[in-house]
């Protein structure tokens, strides 16, 4: 119980950002290369662990170790050490999780009847950390036939783990719309194109397609959190940006609501005489958590929490999923401070939780 709480706060001091780890990795690194297991760097401030058990497969384990640009507002004593940058996500809980799995699977190699590939993932929140580590061809190299991942959660009682099979969390993508007008003053309005009328028409057309278009139990969300347009109050804006985010949980759906969006970006603006353009970034898949390994694992925790509904966040674990049958689930915090809040933290005895289920997954 110590040891991981050691890990942790000596993590959340030292907050990095997406691939930029150098202490991060350093710390993983050092610890990893004295117990009993085959260390590699596979990608781009990736690290992982092998502990080769002589078995024809492996189980994999993912920890990501990346933090945000958040000023730390905690006043804990393990508190950030660098200016701008906080562990608000509980990436040091989940990568001192894995360390302190990983000690206990070198002084149990011998006992072991699946190899372990430990993953201490980069970049999950910057994206893209995930995707680099399975282009490798990892999972495949070490025979993998399943994969586990957890995140602490905010609102479940310490300790408490929560999942369910099949959709867990969103595929998702930033969108950014640009509207061009022309600019005028506005007691010639009449001879302009006023980019944020076209702007603001669209986002309400934008929501009502969002609303309407699809049937009512399809889980989706198409927001916007930002609209600029226009330099001064009697000038008509020559150009307007929209940016917000747009998720689902099937493909079909996500490419659908993409797919409206382009249209109504090009149809709407022109009808105030401006042009609209729409640039979505590639974004990430869902979590769809493999309903077969999903129930064998309800079947041997029981007192796990079964999810009625996904949550719509988004996770680069994903990727794994893409490559191999995988469960991802929630750890409860047994704290209210929310995610990506500059006062999040967690009781720390939920760590120990998340090492014990690592153990028994092993009995897959």
């Amino acid at each position: 119980m110590e040891t991981v709480i050691t890990y942790r706060r000596a993590l959340h001091r030292i907050p990095e950002l997406g691939y930029e780890l150098p202490q991060t990795l350093a710390f993983v690194k050092t610890h990893l290369a004295a117990l009993n297991c085959t260390v590699a760097l596979p990608s781009q401030s990736a690290i992982t662990a092998f502990f080769d058990a002589g078995a024809k497969t492996a189980l994999a384990f993912r920890a990501d170790m990346d933090a945000l640009p958040i000023e730390e507002k905690t006043s804990a004593s393990y508190a950030s050490c660098h200016a701008g940058q906080m562990h608000a996500c509980g990436h040091d809980g989940h990568t001192a999780m894995l360390l302190a799995f990983a000690d206990w699977l070198s002084a149990h190699k011998t006992e072991l009847k699946s190899n372990v590939l430990l993953i201490f993932q980069p970049a999950e929140e910057a994206t893209g950390g995930a995707q680099s580590v399975c282009a490798t061809g990892l999972l495949a190299a070490h025979n993998v036939r399943a994969a586990f991942g957890l995140h602490l959660w905010p609102g479940l009682p310490a300790g408490q783990l929560a999942t369910r099979p099949g959709p867990l969390m969103a595929r998702s993508c930033e969108v950014n719309v640009t509207v061009t007008g022309k600019s005028i003053h506005i007691a010639k309005s009449a001879e302009g194109a006023d980019a944020a009328e076209a702007a603001a028409a669209l986002l309400l057309e934008a929501y009502r397609m969002e609303r309407t278009e699809l049937p009512a139990d399809c889980l989706r969300l198409l927001k916007f959190g930002e609209l600029h347009a226009g330099t001064v109050r009697n000038a008509l804006a020559a150009t307007a940006v929209l940016r917000g985010s747009l998720r689902a949980f099937y493909d079909a759906d996500f490419e659908f609501l993409q797919r409206r969006l382009r249209e109504l970006s090009e149809t709407v603006p022109a009808q105030f005489g401006c042009t609209g353009s729409l640039r979505c970034t590639e974004g990430i898949p869902a979590v769809h958590n493999d309903e077969t390994l999903t129930e064998q694992l309800f079947a041997m925790r029981p007192e796990m929490l079964r999810l009625t509904e996904p949550s719509m966040t988004a996770e680069d674990f994903s990727f794994y999923g893409k490559e191999v049958p995988a469960v991802f689930s929630f750890l409860g915090t047994g704290r209210s401070e929310p995610l990506h809040g500059d006062h999040f933290d967690f009781e720390e005895s939920t760590l120990l939780a998340g090492v014990e289920f690592y153990k028994s997954l092993l009995a897959l």
